[in-house]
């Protein structure tokens, strides 16, 4: 499976695709309102098959709901269906049912087997209307499932899942390895010494977005400058998001040119959220993970993680002393028993390369010489 998303061109005629998300939305709520009314009356959960068939009827009657294409309406049901069923799975693990949306808040639907088709050139055709997009990469394989999403500023993006795509044997030399260790004033520090500073983007930007929002406060709801004011602020955070993306992808691909296994050790990102709130939005740990480990199997390199609870800044990375506790607060410590000097960044960094590379299978290994001394 690969997702590939490409931006429409804007156009008049991209005012229909939002109104079929605004009737997507509509179609959204009352699906709830359905499954909520049912449950009160009968004691049970709504069947997806009942709630599809009741939907289609109703669309016979409902002219604002024909401009959603039957899939979409398909989809609607099946994502709500999938939603209860996480609740009634975790419900005790603090997980809510699905609930309301404002239709101007909702953002999507999607297609399936049929309701567009592709055309020569970059043309879609969605419905009975033809639309262009930007032509960035070609779709390689089956199209499974077609997304129409719409940004806050009010731009379109067609989202595409194909399959079929043949992807090479992959092997993983380790000539080249490395650890790296996360942290809040340094972003990654590498086993190998070297530090990655994170620009902190949102900080940076953080007074014009008070600036922004605070001017959006003061108008006057419903109001034109209202809405210009809005579409202001949500440029000022866009600009943030997409400083941060470009210098993820650009850093993924300078490490994954520079090492051929990457070892990180596997964090509570939730949990962290909560102690630090917004330093560790800031600094998008998990989204560059994500970013990293799509650049590294394009480029056929490994990145590997290993468990929380191993003791990485606790673990003496001379001679594998083991401390019983280690303050936050400490960033160098004396090994009580080979009285090294271990940096708590660097002794951490140096433990999970160390870790993450004798767990790397050796049916995937060419070469088992580390270039990095741990």
């Amino acid at each position: 499976m690969k997702t590939l998303k490409f931006k429409l061109y804007q156009s008049k005629r991209n005012r229909h695709l939002k109104r079929i998300i605004n009737a997507a939305g509509v179609i959204w709520n009352y699906c709830i309102a359905l499954h909520k009314r049912y449950y009160r009356m009968w004691g049970k959960h709504l069947n997806c098959a009942k709630l599809q068939a009741h939907i289609a009827k109703l669309r016979k009657r409902k002219a604002f709901w024909q401009s959603v294409g039957s899939q979409a309406v398909q989809d609607i049901c099946q994502r709500i269906e999938r939603a209860y069923q996480l609740f009634f799975k975790h419900h005790k693990k603090g997980v809510r049912p699905p609930n309301f949306k404002k239709v101007r808040r909702y953002k999507s639907f999607t297609l399936k087997q049929a309701g567009y088709k592709f055309l020569t050139g970059n043309r879609i055709k969605i419905g009975n209307r033809v639309y262009q997009y930007w032509n960035s990469r070609p779709i390689e394989g089956t199209v499974k499932t077609l997304t129409i999403k719409c940004t806050p500023l009010g731009e379109l993006f067609m989202v595409i899942v194909v399959d079929g795509v043949v992807e090479p044997e992959t092997k993983f030399e380790m000539s080249r390895i490395a650890g790296f260790d996360f942290g809040l004033k340094t972003f990654l520090t590498c086993s190998d010494g070297s530090k990655i500073e994170s620009p902190q983007f949102l900080k940076q930007s953080l007074n014009v977005i008070k600036k922004a929002s605070s001017q959006h406060s003061k108008k006057q709801k419903g109001s034109a400058n209202r809405e210009r004011a809005r579409l202001n602020l949500v440029r000022k955070h866009e600009d943030v998001v997409n400083r941060r993306s470009d210098w993820f992808w650009k850093l993924a691909h300078d490490l994954t040119n520079q090492f051929d296994v990457l070892c990180f050790e596997t964090l509570n990102l939730k949990g962290m959220q909560c102690l630090w709130g917004r330093k560790i939005s800031d600094l998008a740990f998990g989204e560059f993970l994500q970013i990293l480990e799509w650049v590294a199997k394009k480029k056929r390199k490994q990145v590997v993680f290993i468990d929380r609870w191993y003791p990485s800044s606790k673990t003496c990375s001379e001679c594998g002393h083991v401390l019983d506790k280690l303050d936050l607060s400490v960033r160098e410590w004396r090994c009580p028993s080979c009285q090294s000097i271990n940096g708590r960044d660097e002794n951490a960094a140096k433990n999970i390369c160390a870790v993450g590379a004798s767990t790397v299978k050796l049916g995937d290994v060419r070469q088992a010489t580390p270039a990095i001394a741990v």
